[in-house]
């Protein structure tokens, strides 16, 4: 994937500040950071988004993503993060390789992630699982 900044990143053809690595996992500041030690999680082989990725690599993920929250708030002290992924275009995805932000936080930082919610829909939970496991 020679057009994918992930993929050059863990190919060592592009620049990267890493902060965690495991034989399958990378975990590297982020270059445009919202948060200071704003930290992206990324698998070393390429896949699109969370359709398209392995359980088991998802779990690799999960497993890097707990240690460098763990990294954090030992060694620095923070006691407050998002965890953000975003999978396909509508959903805001930027990066076609699948990444989970980790974006520490802190009262008065600026960020702000609000969603509209829709109490109306809960009338509708039976139904909604009825498709889904159906």
């Amino acid at each position: 994937m020679n057009n994918c900044i992930f993929c050059r990143i863990v190919a060592g053809n592009a620049p990267s500040w890493k902060v965690f690595e495991t034989e399958e996992v990378y975990a590297f500041l982020d270059i445009n950071p919202v948060s200071e030690y704003h930290t992206l999680v990324i698998p070393k082989a390429h896949y699109t988004d969370v359709f398209d990725t392995p359980a088991e690599v998802l779990q690799q993920i999960m497993e890097v993503v707990k240690e460098v929250t763990t990294l954090c708030r030992e060694k620095l002290g923070i006691q407050h993060v998002q965890i953000v992924n975003s999978s396909g275009r509508e959903a805001q995805q930027d990066v076609f390789h699948i990444h989970f932000h980790i974006v520490p936080r802190k009262s008065g930082d600026g960020q702000n992630i609000r969603w509209r919610t829709h109490p109306e829909w809960r009338g509708r939970f039976d139904q909604m699982l009825e498709k889904i496991k159906g």
